[in-house]
């Protein structure tokens, strides 16, 4: 069966001095809170850039916590993101791929273990309040794999007979919202489900307060169709997308208050982060990731390059920024080590990178990352300041006319030819392809893509050595 990864999170570090660089020792674990949005840009957060948006929480909040500045999502699609980061694999490892609509009969495999599933084991409440997408069928559901609790929809908010392509290009059937495995409503607006999710997750914090818990909250914006409530409508210098964006800072700010009210801000590690780029083809209702090349669907720095805020006072130095490459699949061990969790039996790809983020090593323990797309075709590798790209198509919105108001425009498909290596350090736009002149450098890359291919896969490229793999679980 297929094994598919959960989504997106919110951290908080713990800020603090010398003396409190090791994750703590006590009879209480951290609290885990992970809050995930949905086609969020890198340059959608004042401190990441947004000069048309106030996020005053977000910025306070890398204030006292830290700014990863080179975080990766597992790659650049709903479904496969949020399994890459629930499960510590990349998604093709466990069978997800694309985003998992009402038609699919698909979804996690009961036999991987969820971020969630890992911390009950040592005592943990859990809930998620949001945007599930891994399934929507009752055994792929996440009270079936480790939440306690769940408010929110199965699968992307534009799944819905409300899309501006329905009857022409969709057929959807009625947007569901869930309480736990049972249906309570029909969605036909959604201005206050971002209202409700923080009032949830509020209430859960305020439960829990006297248990170690891990929250997550997958937003289902600001994904299209774009809702706000009436207390942000109008409010940014960004149109309504600017407003999505501060209606979803306020619900930080509501839950890092929750926590500080609760005394339970020193020992709690918030996350945020998205799950891919922006849809840039939504135009005026698409985030930005400037100064990134493209958007979600590709494997351009502008679709999996997110931003990505931690606060954790307990164990993390406040104020700090990191540029050192991470990637989602390295979310799950990392927890598991600062709350002294098992990692799960099955094969994961992610690395613990909790020495990176205390400073004590200045490298990714991993070698390389590499970015997936499609069902299992590897378009790119992360190589220390380097990203190495095979021949692929791709698409893009450049010399096309942009979608306004919930329409999308149409992308053109290009494709690569040849490899193209980029020296990120450089040349973060990705504008100028160095492969001729580090001849060394893409031979050493190449090397490292044919060892995951040979465990992987590659279904664009048949090389000597490796195979192509059908999805599925792959150990």
């Amino acid at each position: 069966m297929f094994r598919i990864p959960f989504i997106l999170i919110v951290f908080t570090l713990f800020s603090c001095g010398e003396q409190k660089t090791e994750p703590q020792k006590t009879k209480t674990p951290p609290n885990i809170v992970l809050i995930f949005t949905d086609d969020q840009g890198y340059q959608d957060v004042g401190v990441f850039g947004a000069d048309d948006i106030a996020t005053p929480n977000l910025d306070q909040m890398a204030a006292d916590g830290m700014k990863l500045t080179s975080y990766y999502s597992a790659q650049a699609v709903c479904s496969a993101s949020r399994a890459g980061i629930l499960t510590g694999c990349y998604p093709n490892r466990i069978g997800i791929h694309g985003a998992l609509g009402p038609g699919n009969d698909h979804g996690i495999n009961a036999s991987e273990t969820t971020l969630a599933e890992m911390l009950k084991t040592i005592g943990y409440k859990t809930a998620i309040f949001g945007k599930w997408h891994l399934g929507h069928h009752p055994k792929f559901l996440p009270t079936r794999h480790g939440f306690d609790e769940w408010f929110g929809i199965p699968y992307s908010n534009d799944m819905w007979p409300y899309h501006p392509q329905q009857g022409t290009i969709f057929n959807f059937p009625a947007l569901p919202l869930f309480e736990n495995e049972t249906v309570i409503d029909t969605l036909t607006e959604q201005s206050q489900l971002t209202t409700r999710i923080t009032e949830r997750s509020v209430d859960f914090i305020n439960r829990n307060a006297e248990n170690p818990f891990f929250l997550y909250v997958p937003h289902p914006q600001p994904h299209v169709p774009l809702f706000v409530s009436d207390k942000f409508k109008g409010k940014s210098n960004r149109g309504l997308y600017g407003d999505v964006i501060m209606e979803i800072d306020w619900s930080v700010g509501q839950i890092l208050a929750a926590l500080k009210k609760n005394g339970l801000e020193e020992n709690t590690m918030v996350i945020f982060t998205s799950d891919n780029g922006p849809w840039l083809s939504y135009g005026n209702h698409a985030g930005s990731a400037h100064p990134l090349r493209e958007g979600k669907g590709t494997a351009w720095e502008g679709g999996q390059r997110e931003p990505f805020i931690i606060k954790y006072p307990n164990g993390l130095e406040a104020g700090k920024e990191l540029d050192v490459p991470i990637m989602a699949i390295d979310i799950l061990p990392t927890i598991a080590e600062i709350t002294n969790a098992k990692l799960p039996e099955k094969t994961i790809d992610g690395k613990s990178v909790w020495n990176v983020l205390t400073g004590k090593i200045q490298e990714s323990p991993q070698k390389a990352y590499f970015f997936y797309y499609r069902v299992n075709e590897l378009f790119g590798v992360r190589y220390g300041k380097w990203k190495l790209y095979f021949p692929h198509r791709y698409r893009t919105m450049d010399g096309q006319e942009l979608g306004k108001d919930g329409l999308p425009g149409d992308y053109r498909m290009v494709d690569m030819e040849a490899l193209e290596l980029y020296d990120l350090e450089n040349d973060i736009s990705e504008t100028t392809n160095v492969a001729d002149e580090y001849p060394e450098v893409v031979e050493k890359i190449k090397l490292l893509a044919n060892g995951m291919r040979s465990r992987l896969g590659d279904a664009l490229l048949e090389l000597e050595g490796s195979e192509s793999r059908e999805p599925g679980r792959v150990d």
